[in-house]
């Protein structure tokens, strides 16, 4: 355990040399974020914690909720689940629509938007306040009070993501929409926290 600070450095170092990647201005907002902020933040199972750059500054976790909402969703339903997403790896764009045709509305896996917009589908059926209970959720799985959505994002991915909005209106039209669309959205737009 003692070795954990050197390593966490080394490779934060080495990622920050590395890094290739480019922010996501497809999103505007999440476009103003400054490119070299990266932090490095690790806690054992015995509860020591080692840290490293920007670990304390707040960030919007973005897809890394669709893990959550999963979890929540089969935490309540269980295998029932699986009836309405596939468990596949999708082998096109986290935000295709092609292979919803071909598999009637079934997400081939709930970490692509479409199987996302399917989870947020699901826990707007089984919650009663689901943008509420999620970030309960989310704050008692982390033990962390400080989580919450971020307004701003949320209303940038609103007014940019009209792939989203297809997805969900492809995929209601092929019966996996259970809910209202506008629900469903709001949902998936404020959940990427």
């Amino acid at each position: 355990m003692k070795d954990c600070q050197h390593i966490i450095e080394e490779v934060y170092h080495l990622v920050k040399e590395n890094n290739k990647g480019e922010v996501a201005n497809y999103i505007p907002e999440l476009g103003k974020v400054d490119s070299d902020k990266f932090g490095v933040c690790l806690t054992t199972k015995e509860g020591k914690v080692f840290t490293f750059g920007d670990y304390n500054e707040s960030f919007s976790i973005q897809s890394i909720a669709k893990v959550f909402s999963l979890s929540l969703a089969y935490s309540i339903i269980g295998e029932k689940i699986w009836e309405r997403i596939d468990v596949e790896p999708s082998g096109n764009a986290f935000n295709s629509l092609s292979q919803l045709e071909l598999e009637k509305g079934i997400p081939r896996n709930p970490l692509i938007n479409s199987g996302a917009i399917v989870i947020c589908d699901i826990l707007c059926s089984i919650l009663e306040n689901p943008k509420d209970e999620l970030l309960k959720f989310i704050i008692k799985i982390t033990n962390s009070n400080s989580i919450d959505y971020c307004p701003l994002i949320a209303k940038s991915e609103k007014e940019t993501g009209f792939r989203n909005y297809a997805l969900v209106n492809y995929i209601k039209s092929l019966g996996n929409i259970k809910n209202d669309i506008n629900d469903v959205i709001e949902l998936y737009f404020i959940y990427a926290l």
